[in-house]
């Protein structure tokens, strides 16, 4: 295998610091925005323009940062040799299983009793890793070849049910499962074809190899990219492949664009991963060679996803906890006994989006030096073998 460039690549940690930062904007949304307990942001019927991008625009966090975790590994693995690298994502994987059903699950609901688990991104990530644990003992070309079939070829199971099943569920048909006295499960984020987005980055991190010439490697990433960005458009248009729900005209141009744009994301299609993707590959392709404070401040959330991910959570679900005391709901309404936006005693919380913008940069500039802190901490002691899982 060859070896990646030495140090840590900007434009990377740059993209990951973004979608980061965006992604708190979602869920941010989630808890704040009065009409995000109204209706579906991605319904053309009842959506605004305005509503319509916060949420689309945070369509991209989990294929890319799913994608960026893949090319992760590899670089990890320029550190370790295959068995190594193998154990590291087991161990790794496995941990993420661990936290998304404790400490995730806590952030998301304050509920002590978890009466509402569920599987989410980070199991998403977790599984990916332990499947790309097994992976990365096989050829390049193979690894490659599983990951292109399994994204382009994946939507033709979408046809395929088999009612009750938690496994098919866990595997490519999202679901919530009741159980007694009003328990849930949720499973939010089948590992098809997640694990095929990963496994996909890690084959990218070849073109980041010592040897790989910089020119060469952005005009390939510039190549495909944009080749996924017209590939999406032609199967989106043509309608007939490529996402569990076909677009469809409306008596507005507006409406009709937001509907050709609200792909799948549970699980993601291929249109929604040729979306998502091909511009972040368009973004590394062009960003190498970014200096500036914001490049470094984005680039800080970025070296920490873990820790700002878990920060993040429970700061905005604290946040919205003090909002619905102020507001007369009391606190005791976000203890949550189902996904915050389904709770019936909840409908007429929250703001205006512009409060949601507010508390969404209140969000982040409160996170940015405990971030940056974190960082800090784990450049000067890199000896320090727990910190790779945080």
């Amino acid at each position: 295998m060859a070896l990646p460039q030495k140090g840590r690549i900007e434009s990377i940690d740059l993209l990951k610091g973004l979608v980061m930062v965006i992604m708190a904007l979602d869920h941010t949304r989630d808890y704040f925005h009065n009409a995000a307990y109204l209706f579906d942001p991605n319904n053309p019927d009842m959506t605004t323009l305005p509503i319509f991008f916060t949420r689309w625009i945070t369509n991209y966090c989990a294929p890319v940062f799913c994608f960026l975790a893949g090319l992760s590994a590899f670089f990890v693995g320029r550190r370790k040799n295959t068995k190594e690298l193998s154990v590291f994502l087991l161990k790794r994987g496995l941990w993420l299983v661990f936290i998304e059903l404790t400490i995730v699950n806590f952030a998301w609901y304050f509920d002590p009793l978890f009466r509402t688990p569920g599987l989410l991104v980070i199991w998403s990530l977790g599984i990916s890793m332990l499947v790309l644990a097994v992976l990365v003992h096989l050829p390049y070309k193979v690894i490659l070849g599983f990951s292109l079939v399994l994204i382009f070829g994946h939507n033709l199971l979408d046809p395929v049910k088999f009612e009750g099943s938690m496994l098919w569920s866990a595997l490519h048909e999202a679901h919530v499962y009741p159980f007694g006295n009003g328990q849930l499960f949720y499973i939010d984020y089948p590992i098809i074809p997640w694990i095929a987005v990963m496994s996909l980055g890690y084959c990218f991190g070849n073109l980041y190899a010592s040897e790989f010439d910089p020119m060469k490697r952005r005009k390939m990433l510039n190549v495909l990219g944009l080749s996924a960005v017209v590939l999406f458009v032609i199967i989106r248009g043509i309608n007939l492949y490529g996402d569990l729900v076909p677009w469809k005209h409306y008596p507005t141009a507006v409406q009709t664009l937001m509907s050709f744009l609200a792909t799948t994301k549970y699980p993601p299609s291929l249109s929604y991963l040729l979306m998502t993707l091909g511009p972040a590959l368009l973004f590394l392709a062009n960003s190498e060679t970014l200096k500036s404070r914001v490049v470094t401040f984005f680039t800080t959330f970025g070296r920490v996803p873990f820790f700002y991910y878990i920060l993040h959570l429970f700061l905005i679900h604290g946040l919205a906890l003090v909002a619905a005391e102020l507001t007369g709901f009391g606190w005791r309404s976000m203890i949550l006994t189902d996904w915050v936006i389904f709770v019936p005693e909840l409908k007429g919380f929250g703001f205006n989006l512009w409060v949601v913008y507010f508390v969404w940069m209140l969000v982040i500039v409160s996170l940015y030096p405990l971030c940056l802190k974190f960082d800090r901490y784990k450049l000067a002691h890199k000896e320090q073998w727990w910190l790779s899982y945080l």
